[in-house]
């Protein structure tokens, strides 16, 4: 059985909490790719062979070596025989959203890692916050957002279905890394050449939840706007 893991919600998060509530060491037992923050929503985390970056509000990318660094929120799996060797094209109308709509994924969760030269790539990065922590609406409106031309990488991420809305981000969720490991963030739009790399179709998820932390465990979501504040928050990746 193939498992996409994440620890935390986005509700959670569109709430301000921010504390972090798992190490990267145990997030790693269960995946070596995927998308995350660090605690008090500190940037952009990209978890690409094992390894753990971060890009900070400051447009570096930090190399998290130290796994006791801890996350409110993290999504990783593991590529496993069934994932599925792809390219898509600099030319193929529709990009991404057409390539799901054809092969089916719109009620899974699907893992995505593509590599190539990218002409022109947009990301944002979310800013440490302090506590009290504000709203991720209220971060949003304070990012920064970062452009880079003719770069080398990986947008990584996943696909979520519709139904997981509040738990997830529906649609997509992508982050973007160099090669070169300089330049990385949530990926907000793009231009390419030529991506290869692979994706796989999960048939379990599993959502792990912070209950020993008692700011979870006491704070009621709104879900009245939930869907349309959380799209204001992420942006889109095309």
């Amino acid at each position: 059985m193939a498992t996409v893991y994440q620890h935390g919600t986005l509700g959670m998060l569109m709430e301000g909490l921010f504390a972090g509530t798992i190490t990267w060491a145990e997030v790693l037992k269960h995946g070596d790719t995927g998308i995350g923050t660090l605690a008090g929503l500190n940037g952009e985390v990209i978890v690409i062979n094992g390894e753990v970056y971060q890009g900070e509000a400051s447009g570096k990318v930090n190399h998290i070596t130290d796994l006791s660094t801890t996350t409110p929120f993290a999504t990783v799996a593991f590529f496993d025989e069934n994932s599925v060797a792809m390219t898509l094209p600099a030319l193929y109308e529709g990009g991404l959203d057409r390539f799901a709509e054809e092969q089916q994924i719109q009620n899974t969760f699907a893992l995505f890692e593509l590599h190539g030269s990218f002409k022109h790539v947009k990301i944002r990065i979310a800013p440490k916050s302090e506590e009290p922590y504000p709203t991720l609406a209220e971060v949003a409106d304070n990012q920064l957002e970062f452009e880079a031309d003719e770069i080398d990488g990986t947008l990584l991420g996943f696909f979520s279905p519709a139904l997981y809305e509040g738990a997830v981000v529906a649609g997509w969720h992508l982050h973007f890394i160099s090669d070169d490991r300089t330049f990385g963030g949530h990926l907000l739009d793009y231009t390419a050449g030529d991506l290869e790399g692979n994706y796989q179709v999960f048939d379990d998820f599993n959502l792990h939840l912070p209950i020993q932390n008692q700011a979870f465990r006491d704070y009621h979501q709104d879900m009245q706007g939930l869907a349309e504040s959380i799209r204001a928050a992420e942006g889109t990746a095309e």
